[in-house]
């Protein structure tokens, strides 16, 4: 792809590191920001770099806030003592999506791989064992993506919260097995979260 400008071929550069983009999308997006007005670039590159900069991560479930606590944390309306325990972001915001779910989150920040390296102690395990401890948390809700690793993410917390009074319950398999959150559809998804089974029977499956 051959560019008459520096510039241009800069930005078409940035563009394509961003997942999903090839250059030649990138080029209609730069090709697009070209065309608008000087303030409207200004506007869009100034809200990109204020994210970047001033995003926060609540300091209770780990998903992304303004502050220190995130507006699901915040909210006195939701169900404070129940937790949905989810692999990323983007997992809360598809089971918001769903509006089947009044309680709080708690983003772990991946799975349990040994394979790729990641252990207990890379993830927001303890953090997740001292809210249940202390928040006299009622039910404990796993929405991992139905994988092998999710499923020793899930016995690992599982036999860490075996002293515990707490429920503790798995998503239906309303979610095929091996596929991802973020790409099901809501009535799958939501339907889920309402059929949700007792973590010891998913286990035994």
């Amino acid at each position: 792809m051959q560019f008459s400008s520096g510039l241009l071929e800069s930005a078409v550069n940035e563009f394509a590191k961003l997942p999903g983009i090839g250059k030649k999308t990138a080029l209609r997006l730069v090709l697009h920001l070209l065309r608008q007005e000087p303030g409207e670039v200004s506007r869009f590159s100034e809200t990109i770099d204020r994210m970047r900069r001033d995003i926060c991560f609540c300091k209770r479930c780990f998903n992304v806030a303004d502050g220190d606590f995130c507006s699901v944390c915040s909210n006195s309306h939701r169900q404070q003592h129940t937790i949905c325990v989810v692999e990323t972001i983007r997992d809360v915001i598809a089971i918001e999506s769903t509006q089947q779910y009044n309680g709080t989150y708690h983003v772990l920040g991946g799975v349990i791989s040994p394979l790729d390296g990641v252990g207990p102690d890379q993830l927001n395990i303890g953090s997740l064992l001292h809210r249940v401890e202390h928040e006299k948390t009622e039910e404990l809700i796993f929405a991992l993506n139905p994988t092998i690793q999710g499923d020793t993410t899930i016995y690992y917390i599982q036999k860490k919260l075996q002293d515990q009074s707490v429920r503790i319950t798995t998503i239906a398999r309303g979610i095929a097995f091996g596929g991802e959150l973020e790409y099901a559809d809501e009535l799958t998804l939501g339907r889920s979260l309402q059929n949700r089974l007792p973590v010891e029977k998913y286990m035994s499956r």
